[in-house]
């Protein structure tokens, strides 16, 4: 339990500011495109060298850069959608990830690559989790000015000499890093979870950047505690109820929230009703 609460809050608090900016660049199906490329990197893994931790996360890793680098290089050389491309390779990821562990001849269950285990985090992969989350904060806070330029004014940051292709590329992986990361702790299926909605939910009280990247932290981090303490004292699968607790948060933030809620909306503001 230890373990999985300390795995649980590092993956929370790297993949909310990692969410906000995905939800800002309205790339929201990329990072569960990823999610769903980490299946067949695994089963590959697992098949040639069986349930060895580094073998899984090498091959998942790759995986997950690979398509999304692929993906990225279809939308700019063709005139297809970023998120088109995303979208078509995850469902080809996706099957052939199942196809693969289903006809591996291993009585491993299936469910266990789709929705993690998280009580079965040993020490070594706490460790892989909080130093991916660690790392991929402190190249957050390197890059966070370019990447918000890149965001919001990429004709700027091209005139003055700034690299955005390269921040792009940055910070995706950033986002394959900590997806590969959650997969030990939550599956493939789960680990998007903690990515976006954390993010969604954010955006329902904040405006600034910063501060929406704060709460969403926040927000991901009290849902890997309190959806495993559920999970535990109800006898619930670990991984659903994470991500249910993080549905309740987006759920009343949709309907409480102070910027664009429900309830704005059916008893608007005087200072609502002027913006």
């Amino acid at each position: 339990m230890k373990r999985a609460l300390i795995a649980c809050v590092s993956i929370g608090l790297a993949c909310g500011p990692i969410g906000t900016i995905l939800v800002l660049r309205r790339m929201s199906l990329a990072g569960d495109a990823i999610a769903h490329a980490v299946l067949p990197g695994a089963a590959v893994g697992f098949i040639f060298f069986g349930l060895s931790l580094p073998a899984m996360t090498i091959g998942s890793f790759v995986a997950a850069a690979l398509m999304a680098l692929v993906a990225s290089l279809v939308s700019r050389w063709t005139s297809q959608k970023e998120d088109a491309s995303f979208a078509s390779f995850y469902l080809i990821a996706l099957a052939l990830g199942v196809l693969l562990i289903s006809t591996s001849g291993s009585k491993v269950d299936l469910l266990h690559f789709l929705f993690g285990s998280v009580l079965a985090i040993d020490a070594e992969s706490l460790l892989m989790i909080a130093g991916a989350s660690t790392f991929s904060l402190l190249l957050l806070s390197v890059i966070w000015r370019p990447l918000m330029l890149e965001c919001f004014d990429p004709g700027f940051l091209r005139s003055v000499g700034g690299r955005g292709a390269i921040v792009h590329q940055l910070f995706m992986l950033m986002v394959v890093l900590n997806l590969v990361s959650a997969f030990q702790a939550l599956g493939t299926l789960m680990a998007v979870g903690l990515l976006m909605l954390p993010a969604t939910a954010a955006r329902f009280w904040c405006y600034g950047v910063v501060a929406r990247s704060l709460l969403a932290a926040a927000f991901g981090a009290f849902s890997g505690v309190f959806g495993l303490l559920v999970s535990y004292h109800a006898n619930f699968p670990s991984g659903p109820s994470i991500v249910l607790v993080a549905g309740v948060f987006y759920l009343a933030s949709l309907c409480l929230g102070t910027r664009d809620s429900f309830r704005l909306i059916l008893f608007p503001t005087p200072q609502h009703k002027e913006s």
